[in-house]
C-alpha cells in the first residue's frame, strides 16, 4: 500500500493550487550568459509570491495556515509556455528561472523551504505557447511519506 493510498483511506485528499506567473517576465536561460541574471531572479521571485496572493484560493489558505507555512511537503510541475512554436525548447534550460519562482513560494509562506524536506521538483515540462512566454507552478500537496513519481528512487522523510 503506498503513503498516498493509505492517507486517501483515511479521507485525506491532496490540495492543488495552479500559479500562473505574468507573461512577458524576463527569464533566466542558462544556455545565455547574460548580465543581470541576480536581478532577474529577484524579480521572478517576487512574481511568484505576488502571484500567490492575486490567486483568491491561494491568498485565503494563506490567510487560514498563518503564520505557519500552508503545506509541509509539495511536488511543483513547472510548466514553461514559450513565446513561439518555431523553435524546438528544452525546458530544463529555464531551470534557474523555475527555482527562482520556488524561492517565490517560500517567500510567500506555501512552504517553509525549497529544501528536499518540503519541495519534490520543480519537474519542468513544456507548455502551448503564451504570447511573451510564461512560467506556471501547479502545485499537489504529498501525503507523509509519498512519492509521487512512483520510482521509489526518492528518499522521502
Amino acid at each position: 500500500m503506498t503513503a498516498l493510498h493509505d492517507a486517501r483511506s483515511r479521507g485525506w485528499t491532496p490540495r492543488t493550487y495552479t500559479i500562473a506567473l505574468p507573461s512577458g517576465l524576463s527569464l533566466i536561460n542558462i544556455n545565455y550568459r547574460r548580465a543581470h541574471v541576480a536581478w532577474r531572479a529577484k524579480k521572478i521571485r517576487t512574481a511568484a509570491a505576488e502571484a500567490c496572493y492575486a490567486d483568491a484560493t491561494m491568498r485565503w489558505a494563506l490567510i487560514a495556515a498563518d503564520p505557519n507555512p500552508l503545506l509541509d511537503r509539495v511536488h511543483v510541475l513547472g510548466v514553461l509556455h514559450p513565446t513561439n512554436d518555431l523553435n524546438p525548447y528544452d525546458p530544463i534550460n529555464w531551470a534557474h528561472s523555475f527555482k527562482a519562482a520556488t524561492d517565490g513560494l517560500v517567500d510567500a509562506g506555501v512552504v517553509a523551504d525549497d529544501n528536499h524536506l518540503h519541495v519534490l521538483g520543480p519537474d519542468m515540462r513544456l507548455g502551448p505557447v503564451v504570447d511573451g512566454g510564461q512560467l506556471v507552478l501547479h502545485l499537489r500537496e504529498l501525503a507523509p511519506g509519498e512519492d509521487p513519481l512512483g520510482y521509489e528512487a526518492v528518499t522521502l522523510p
